[in-house]
């Protein structure tokens, strides 16, 4: 069974087919993260692109990762930015476009890269393989077209991220957004997605070396509206989610932040470093 969040047609088309609903989501982290230093230039450490070195980017976005991080890419590097939505291929082309030499923009499926054996240094998918129905497929296009000694680094998320806002689900939406595609516990680890609790069990078939690096931050969110706008940001939520039930999600969260001054939301995130 493929799920929607990992049914290609409707992550091109409808979830992903531009950046809006994706922007929906960042904002709530860019506005109300707590942490020691931002998202992107975090992972953008941790890649340590050297000079020279030629990069793979899978599920890309719009962008963001090099927008954010433009100034700090190493002269003669080359990048090849790909993603499966056309629309979002065409507004990191946009917004790239004074590096145009830097880099290249292809609509490409990971799980069928269009590109010669061992012809990158460095492949990044950032919270991105969650939504790939056949890992097993897409890790081993990545290793095929990975260098020997190159790295891929593999961003997401643990099982408690974000555990207080499905807590706002399971509590008010009977059809929660949270819950309506997700598959249960009894199914396989495929199904349920790449998670830190189980990545490092699907990359092991395919790289001998892997590391785990923690991403520490938290959500203080004292703003009603952005909250809901992520939570909309779901063509689920959109289907399901009443006016009725709209508003009791606002005031249950204005109640909290209210009393407590914010609403605390936990973060699990971190990015796989693997070499074979």
């Amino acid at each position: 069974m493929t799920y929607k969040y990992q049914d290609p047609e409707s992550l091109r088309h409808d979830q992903y087919k531009d950046s809006k609903n994706l922007d929906a989501r960042a904002a709530l982290h860019r506005q109300f993260t707590v942490a020691e230093q931002s998202w992107l230039p975090w992972v953008f450490d941790q890649i340590a692109l050297q000079p020279g070195e030629r990069v793979l980017e899978c599920g890309g976005g719009p962008g963001w990762l090099w927008r954010e991080n433009f100034d700090r890419i190493p002269i003669d590097c080359h990048i090849t930015f790909t993603d499966l939505s056309d629309g979002m291929v065409a507004e990191a082309k946009a917004a790239l476009a004074r590096a145009a030499d830097r880099f290249t923009f292809r609509a490409v499926n990971i799980m069928e890269l269009p590109f010669d054996d061992h012809s990158f240094d460095v492949i990044v998918a950032n919270h991105m393989l969650y939504h790939v129905p056949d890992r097993p497929k897409a890790l081993a296009e990545i290793k095929r077209v990975l260098k020997g000694d190159g790295r891929f680094l593999a961003a997401t998320n643990g099982k408690n991220h974000l555990v207080e806002l499905r807590h706002v689900g399971r509590d008010l939406l009977p059809l929660s957004w949270l819950h309506a595609q997700e598959p249960t516990p009894e199914e396989t680890p495929i199904a349920r997605g790449f998670r830190l609790e189980d990545g490092r069990a699907q990359l092991q078939p395919f790289f001998s070396q892997i590391e785990l690096r923690l991403y520490h931050s938290h959500l203080a969110v004292t703003e009603v509206e952005p909250l809901l706008n992520y939570i909309l940001s779901s063509s689920e939520a959109r289907q399901h989610i009443t006016n009725e039930r709209r508003q009791q999600i606002a005031g249950h969260v204005q109640q909290i932040i209210a009393e407590k001054g914010h609403f605390h939301i936990s973060k699990e995130s971190g990015i796989f470093i693997a070499r074979s």
